[in-house]
């Protein structure tokens, strides 16, 4: 298969070289690369033509990332054949060696319209960073004992069938599938989660092998970790409400179902801790509430095993950790509140 791969970047000139050479380093190097110069200000497109591939700059684009993209596989798709891949990845990711030759092996099978990769974040951001490289281990671990049967399709690599792309856009034209007849919906916050939703509605399979791995930056303040997860998590509340109740979107339903339990669970586990420190003079936890710790810091200790023991006995301490917890319900919380309210959606 040939394999084009699409970067869209906007003022990336800190890693679009990193990113670059992680292609060039490939076990199976791509056929062409090309940078989306999207509204930059700096020196992207300038470092990225010294690295030698090309750059296309965006004309007049308002929807950030989707956009960009869009304006690019308007012109290729039409060229692309049953041989053609497109690989669409951020520009702040770095591949691991094996990421294209495995991707395209599977996609060569037949079997499946896109393979996307499991990554773990690049160093920095002190303890707001930390916290994300843990999550992303456990997020690995999850895709690894599931087979690979990840729910989303994410951005920050993506190997794509060109037909496959071509068939999104045909069923958005005929009015299937939601949005406007490009590959990207740009009315959304969440621009990778649907296009999974409208590849799954389809009726493709997906994959994200474990030989498909990366590294990919982290947010390095809690008010940046803050604005990427509302939109993460509002966007795909939206975009489920944009599809409804389908045998697809039922299980997607289910885990939005489990995030409220678990907004609620929390905000209890949190009020008996607050209650017996103030008015009981100390900490003293019931018998239920005591096995749901027990059970919550073998779940912590355990699905952070692949970061070392370092960040074992972070985890075994429960508190250190439950701080980034709650943070996700409050912003989850958040998220739900700005849908049912039908808040304007913004980046």
């Amino acid at each position: 298969m040939r394999v084009t791969v699409l970067i869209p970047a906007h003022n990336e000139a800190k890693q679009i070289t990193e990113t670059i050479a992680s292609l060039r380093q490939q076990r199976r190097p791509p056929d062409h690369i090309v940078v989306i110069a999207d509204n930059c200000t700096d020196d992207t497109a300038g470092l990225a033509q010294l690295c030698g591939v090309e750059i296309v700059g965006t004309r007049g684009n308002k929807h950030k990332k989707a956009g960009a993209l869009n304006q690019v596989l308007d012109s290729l798709l039409p060229i692309f054949g049953p041989q053609d891949a497109v690989m669409v990845m951020d520009a702040d990711s770095a591949l691991d060696s094996g990421f294209i030759h495995n991707g395209v092996e599977y996609l060569a099978t037949g079997r499946y319209a896109a393979v996307g990769g499991t990554f773990t974040g690049k160093p920095g951001g002190g303890l707001v960073g930390m916290f994300q490289r843990n999550e992303y281990a456990r997020y690995a671990r999850d895709v690894r004992r599931l087979q690979g049967k990840a729910l989303v399709l994410t951005g920050t690599a993506t190997i794509f069938r060109a037909t496959t792309l071509q068939e999104v856009v045909a069923a958005r034209k005929a009015e299937r599938l939601p949005g406007l007849p490009h590959v990207y919906d740009v009315r959304v916050l969440t621009e990778d989660n649907e296009l999974t939703l409208a590849i799954l509605h389809l009726g493709f399979r997906i994959l994200c092998p474990p030989e498909c791995t990366l590294t990919t930056e982290v947010m390095p303040t809690w008010t940046q970790l803050a604005q990427q997860r509302l939109r993460w998590k509002r966007g795909a509340l939206e975009n489920l409400i944009d599809y409804g109740w389908t045998p697809i979107t039922r299980s997607y339903w289910g885990r939005q179902l489990l995030s409220l339990i678990g907004i609620v669970v929390i905000t209890a586990y949190l009020a008996s801790v607050a209650y017996s420190a103030v008015w009981l003079g100390g900490i003293q936890l019931s018998p239920i509430w005591g096995a749901v710790t027990v059970i919550f810091m073998l779940e912590r200790v355990v699905t952070v095993r692949q970061r070392g023991k370092t960040q074992m006995a972070v985890a075994a301490t429960i508190f250190i950790e439950m701080v980034f917890d709650v943070f996700l319900q409050a912003v989850q919380a958040r998220a739900f509140w700005q849908a049912a309210w039908r808040k304007e959606r913004k980046w």
